[in-house]
């Protein structure tokens, strides 16, 4: 009891922010950006979020930096995250979500020089990122899983970092031959209360930096407004949406990368229009390169294959074919509930008669809308005969998403 206690006692105080180390650096240097034209003022709603445009949800997934262990990346998810939600409202809400990967910028940008240069979990810049990836390919978490890990603490960037799959037969992980890859196209910096409602409104979600008080670590749900003054720029989230409470207090909401757990629903809404915890000071946007039309792919070459860090990343990996992996299949001839099943009342199948049923029915496209969780890959980091729990959890996580409507902050995905 006493164990259980301490452990709670430091869960609630250990801070998610290094503050001799933050997870977002600030650059000394001007940066270039590449915004194209600029946008022309529209007329601007009073609300606006991104998970609710006409009864679509457009953001992606939630996501935690801080597992399998700490990891200072939050400027990677900031901008890796803002643009995966842009992909998504440039194709419509389309089944799949593509979810870009964070672990491709956090192994492989070394944008900035210096002090300011990308160093992976010990800290970067979210508008870096973005020009990162306008100049590099990058994968999404279907061959590049996230680990916590970046070029400075174990994960250097290499073939195998970019994109990998481990073999059902050998259990050998390399790179695929092919893979879809993704770029930014343009972008550019933003500040100030009406040029972000104008950016965000117009194309998307964007990347903020911001101070991080004690009171906010702890904040659990509503409006927050820090009163501290506090306005060191030490973390980097991303804007989705704007609104008004029915008080009448103007807000921002954010999706932060603590996962799910925290705030409200890993996301909070902060006072708009007073630059509080320094939010409305130093911003990016990213608009994405379509490279899914075409289905645009990245081909291995031999030499990539051969590239040596690619070892250092699978002498991590657990032993080729360990015992605990010799069954031939991932999923048992039977199964059976130990405490017997739970059946309802009445199935679907007694409920509805064959005769009508439709012709055709796709859970990915019900009226335009897309209710599927997102796509998952079994074999990363390491080989698994998972597929049992990846079924489940995913039929589940769909089920969620249509009991629910859609209207949950983000997609439920749940990890097998």
């Amino acid at each position: 009891m006493k164990t259980a206690a301490l452990f709670l006692l430091l869960s609630a105080n250990a801070s998610r922010i290094d503050r001799t180390a933050p997870c977002r650096k600030t650059s000394k240097t001007p940066k270039v950006e590449n915004p194209g034209e600029p946008l022309a003022p529209v007329d601007l709603p009073d609300t606006w979020e991104w998970n609710a445009v006409e009864g679509t949800n457009y953001l992606t997934n939630i996501r935690n930096q801080h597992i399998p262990q700490y990891c200072g990346s939050c400027w990677a998810h900031a901008a890796t995250s803002a643009l995966s939600d842009r992909i998504k409202i440039a194709r419509k809400a389309a089944w799949p979500d593509i979810n870009i990967a964070p672990q491709n910028v956090i192994s492989c940008s070394e944008v900035g020089e210096g002090d300011d240069q990308d160093n992976g979990c010990h800290g970067g810049e979210a508008f870096n990122a973005f020009e990162f990836m306008a100049k590099n390919e990058v994968s999404d978490e279907t061959c590049s899983i996230y680990r916590a890990r970046g070029r400075d603490n174990g994960a250097k960037c290499s073939s195998i970092i970019k994109c990998m799959d481990c073999s059902p037969q050998t259990h050998k992980c390399d790179t695929p031959d092919n893979y879809k890859i993704y770029h930014t196209d343009k972008y550019g910096k933003v500040s100030g209360e009406q040029a972000m409602m104008q950016e965000i409104h117009q194309r998307g979600p964007i990347a903020c930096g911001v101070a991080v008080p004690d009171s906010l670590e702890k904040y659990t749900g509503g409006i927050y407004n820090d009163t501290t003054g506090d306005t060191n720029i030490v973390h980097d989230i991303s804007v989705t949406g704007f609104g008004v409470s029915e008080d009448g207090t103007k807000y921002w909401t954010v999706r932060n990368s603590w996962g799910s757990h925290w705030g409200e629903q890993g996301f909070f809404r902060v006072v708009r229009g007073t630059n509080n915890i320094a939010i409305e000071t130093d911003c990016a946007w990213a608009t994405p390169l379509d490279t899914w039309t075409n289905d645009v792919r990245h081909k291995t070459t031999q030499e990539e294959r051969e590239d040596p860090v690619n070892q250092e990343v699978i002498a991590n990996i657990p032993e080729t074919k360990p015992k605990f992996l010799s069954s031939p299949t991932c999923r048992v001839s039977k199964a059976f509930f130990k405490n017997g099943a739970r059946p309802p009342l009445t199935y679907a199948w007694d409920d509805v008669k064959e005769e009508d049923l439709p012709e055709a029915w796709d859970w990915r496209d019900v009226n335009g809308v897309n209710y599927l969780s997102w796509n998952k890959n079994q074999h990363i980091p390491v080989y698994c005969g998972s597929c049992w729990a990846q079924g489940t959890t995913s039929a589940l996580a769909d089920r969620f998403n249509i009991m629910l409507n859609n209207t949950n902050p983000t997609p439920i995905g749940l990890n097998a």
